[in-house]
Parts: structure tokens; sequence; C-alpha cells
């Protein structure tokens, strides 16, 4: 104990990090007293990682104003999908798919595709609210269609895409690449299905994202274009970045029915363009499970990747922590991975894992069947992030 009189700095200075490591225990410095070491694991590819993709579809891409066309399309020639041909609007952006992808042949029309019968697939990430209306053609046309998110952002076009998945018995599925693309999303996945914590209670998603990047497929690359500043046409921030959170939020929940509680939206920095939204969130409540969603458009030059997207998943006996794309100052790689439970806690590097869902929803345009996507969990997903867009509070804060 200290005497009184006696300068705390002074004592604490004197004493030295020896000495107050045996003065005081653990427990006074908020260390737990009975921690262990973190179990550390990689995780290894799947026994059929090298196997040769089981079937081949002939697809096409039918527009391509964000470029999360170029994974969309990787996954599909993952899984054994055969790329035919690509209809760009913009001439600049059918250059670079082309110069990247030689093996595709240019059609000079969307018609040419959409009429070609060997096309069993197409592909879009055309201006969001041009992507249902083109689904629909796509599956009258007798083929199936993944669309880049938001795969719909009115509630009008969600009816037509229920009515024409009904009534032709074709696919329309959206790439919510934040967990079908992510390594450490599809490992929280398979620990959550074995129970690894129990059942699940809640998700949070943190999405933070960056308007002006350097280069990559994230879509800043090249610069962003008008629509992406105009609301009606990619739908606000809860509709386009947040279908990547919903649907998180019902696969991990395992919520067949949901609601939007409350939602919100706000322009705090970018008065330039006074209709676009930088910042919003929302909170869920499924019939099998509770969640909480932010999203922003303020990642810092600093990070050194477009956004330190993370996902908590709380259940009944543990937890789960995602840290997708970066792990600040530790690792400038993604795909870590924590959970702990009533044992221990465990650091999961996920980087090895195979991404299933090419191969999967190859395998389903074949069979007729929905393995890689639940189609109604699919819609459900587009269609709460409309109804929270369109519920939403537009709050203003000062300063």
């Amino acid at each position: 104990m200290v005497a009184d009189g006696v300068d705390r700095r002074s004592f604490l200075k004197t004493m030295g990090s020896a000495g107050l490591s045996t003065a005081f225990p653990a427990a006074a410095f908020g260390a737990s007293p009975f921690s262990g070491a973190v179990v550390e694991e990689k995780a290894e590819p799947a026994q059929d990682a090298a196997v040769r993709p089981a079937y081949s579809v002939r697809f096409s891409v039918a527009g391509m104003s964000h470029d999360h066309i170029y994974g969309m399309v990787d996954a599909m020639i993952r899984g054994g999908g055969v790329l035919v041909s690509v209809y760009a609007a913009e001439p600049e952006r059918g250059a670079a798919f082309l110069k990247r992808y030689p093996q595709a042949k240019a059609a000079q029309t969307e018609d040419e595709i959409l009429n070609d019968p060997s096309i069993q697939l197409v592909l879009s990430s055309a201006v969001p609210n041009t992507r249902a209306p083109l689904g629909v053609r796509v599956m009258r046309h007798g083929k199936d269609y993944l669309s880049d998110k938001p795969g719909v952002t009115t509630l009008e076009q969600v009816a037509e895409v229920r009515k024409a998945i009904e009534e032709t018995k074709r696919t329309f599925a959206i790439m919510y690449s934040e967990r079908l693309e992510v390594k450490a999303a599809v490992k929280a996945g398979e620990l959550v299905q074995a129970g690894a914590i129990g059942k699940v209670i809640q998700t949070i998603n943190i999405a933070p994202h960056q308007i002006f990047q350097k280069s990559g497929d994230a879509g800043g690359g090249s610069g962003r274009p008008d629509w992406f500043w105009d609301p009606e046409k990619y739908g606000g921030i809860l509709c386009d970045i947040g279908s990547h959170q919903v649907d998180q939020f019902l696969f991990y929940t395992g919520s067949t029915k949901a609601e939007v509680v409350a939602s919100q939206v706000a322009n705090v920095r970018h008065k330039d363009h006074p209709r676009f939204q930088d910042f919003g969130d929302m909170m869920l409540r499924g019939n099998a499970g509770f969640g909480y969603v932010r999203l922003d458009w303020f990642t810092p030059q600093g990070l050194g990747t477009w956004g330190d997207g993370r996902l908590f998943i709380l259940g009944t006996d543990g937890y789960i922590e995602l840290r997708k794309y970066v792990d600040v100052t530790r690792s400038k790689s993604g795909n870590h991975l924590f959970v702990v439970d009533n044992k221990e806690a465990r650091y999961i590097d996920c980087n090895n894992l195979t991404l299933p869902f090419g191969p999967q929803f190859i395998a389903d345009v074949v069979n007729r069947t929905h393995v890689a996507q639940d189609q109604t969990q699919c819609l459900l997903a587009a269609e709460l992030v409309i109804r929270a867009q369109q519920g939403a509070t537009h709050a203003t804060i000062e300063g």
C-alpha cells in the first residue's frame, strides 16, 4: 500500500513494471486469473476441393454497371460454368471485361443473349433498379438468373419476380457475396449448423464501406458513376449494402419470417449529393432470432482496404466473431474467425477454405435444386431491406 503523502506517480515509476507485477494481483489490472491460451487453427479445404466440377453450364453476362460482375463470373467458372458472351451498355466496361475474359463473345444487344437457346444462365450487375426487370425477362426466356445485390429495389419488383418464378419455374438468385464468397462466413455457417455455439440468438453486422478506392473488384476502382448517388437507382443504403447483412441475419438465425423493428438513414458528409445516404442502421426481429445492422460510407484511407466488415453471432452457448477483410494492425489478409464456447477460445484462419457457392449453383441450374441459395430466403432478405428503406427515419445530425 502507498504511504500517505507519497506521490502516486513517483511510486509507480519507482516500482516499474516488474515490481508492479508482483506487488498486485492480475485481477487489479483487469486480467483474468484463470485465462488460458487461445487455440489457433487453420481451416483446411474440403476433401473434394481438387475434384473437377461435376457439371457444365453455358452462361452469359447482360449488363455490368458494377465491378462485382467479376467476382460473380469467377464463381461460375470455378463451378464449371462456360462463359459464352457479354453485353455491356457501357463500352469502356465491356472492353475491360473482354480483356479479362477473352473467351467471351461481344453481344451487340441484350436480346442477342436472351434469344440464344444455348444459354442456360444469365448474370448481371446492371444499374440496380433495372436488375429485377431484366431477371424477369431472363426467366421468361427459359433461363436462370444471378443478379448482383441489390437484386430488387421496390416491393412491386419483388411481386413481379415471385410471380415470374411461379410461372416459369426458373431461378432468380442474388449474389450476397459477403456470405457466399467470404470463406470465414462459410466456416461460420458450418459451425452454427453443427451447434458449436448453441442456438443463435442474434447477429450484429458492422458494414463500413469506402467510396473512393484505388483498385479492385469491389466497385470503386474505376470511380463512382452518376447512378451511385441516386437512391431511386441504387435503392438507398439499407436496400443496397444492407441486403448483404439481412441475408446473413436470416441465414445464421434460421429465421423464415421477420420484420423490421426500426430503421434510419442519414447524409452526414456528402452534401454535394443531397439525396445520397452515407449512414444507416436497422433492427430486425425474426421468428428464430434478432438482428442489428450498421452501414456507412466512412472507411478511412488508412485502413488499406475498402471496409473492416465484422459479424458477431451470439448463441446460447458461445459466440462467433468474424473479421472478414482485415485484422487491424495485425494482418492485411481477411477471413479471421474467433469462436468462444464453454470450453475454450479459438482462432481459426479460414483462408485455405474452398468456396462452395459456384459448384453448388451450377449444380442447381442443372438439377433444378436450391442448394447454393434458398430461393425463398433470398427474396425475403430483398423484401426486408426494401421495407426497412421505405420505413426509415431520415435523420439529421448537427456539426
